[in-house]
């Protein structure tokens, strides 16, 4: 693990730290006043479950493993297949396993390569201040057109150092249904009950977690999708993205040569 630290000292409290692994560009640590807010590393982790780590080329369950992709210039269709990381289908992308470059003391990149068969690059910036940390995230073509999609994916622990048990307010108007399988349909209705594994739009207001009597995180993006999933005893997840899961199949956001896609997260503490 190749770490790249950022800290920032303050008048009153303890530091605010955090910790990016160029090894899948994740961010592996994220403590304030000497709390981890993150599900760390264990040696029986599994790669998916822990930290905070961007999604790219595409967020969330890709169906079956495959994109059906229809060329933009000649019209030919072409179905890319890729590991089924989470079977039946292939989840979060292609670039939280694979190393990164540090670009300069706050950015980090890498090159989609194989599996991908279209190029591009991802790149991710990190800027934390005593009272928040926005990471910046974007996704550019190379020389060829490609489907593309950005998000990220942290692990917050339900349960800190101190203070109550986590809760997680938010109001959303409109929820994706789902298959069997969990991909959605495209179709929009009303939110479920909770415990949540569901892709939901139309927040009224920024997800919100509150840890009683010990810290209160607020979780904003220019994205405006949000995968939210609590059903795990010691985590939830609060996951901002740039469109729903399978997207690339359903309703693909095409880049042309050199064009991007780009967005960010800010986590704000009180």
């Amino acid at each position: 693990m190749r770490c790249m630290k950022l800290e920032v000292s303050r008048p009153k409290g303890g530091p605010i730290t955090a910790e990016i692994d160029t090894f899948g560009g994740r961010l592996t640590s994220l403590r304030v006043d000497g709390m981890q807010l993150l599900v760390e590393h264990s040696p029986d982790s599994d790669n998916l479950r822990w930290g905070c780590y961007p999604m790219a080329p595409w967020c969330g369950r890709l169906a079956r493993g495959r994109l059906n992709w229809t060329d933009p210039v000649d019209e030919a269709s072409t179905v890319h297949r890729f590991p089924l990381t989470s079977p039946p289908h292939a989840i979060h992308g292609l670039v939280n396993e694979v190393e990164w470059t540090q670009i300069d003391e706050t950015t980090i990149a890498t090159d989609l390569a194989d599996p991908w068969p279209f190029g591009g690059r991802v790149t991710q910036s990190f800027d934390l201040t005593a009272h928040s940390l926005t990471i910046h995230g974007e996704i550019r073509a190379g020389d060829m057109a490609m489907p593309a999609m950005f998000g990220w994916h942290p692990w917050f622990r339900k349960q800190l150092t101190r203070g109550k048990s986590a809760t997680l307010s938010l109001i959303a108007e409109s929820a994706y249904s789902t298959d069997d399988n969990m991909i959605p349909t495209g179709h929009l209705g009303p939110v479920p009950s909770a415990p949540w594994d569901t892709c939901m739009v139309d927040l009224l207001l920024d997800p919100v977690i509150v840890w009683g009597n010990a810290l209160t995180l607020t979780v904003s993006s220019t994205f405006d999708h949000w995968v939210i999933y609590t059903e795990p005893e010691h985590a939830l997840c609060v996951e901002p993205q740039s469109g729903p899961p399978n997207e690339p199949n359903s309703d693909p956001r095409v880049l042309q040569p050199g064009e991007s896609l780009s967005g960010s997260m800010t986590l704000t503490w009180t």
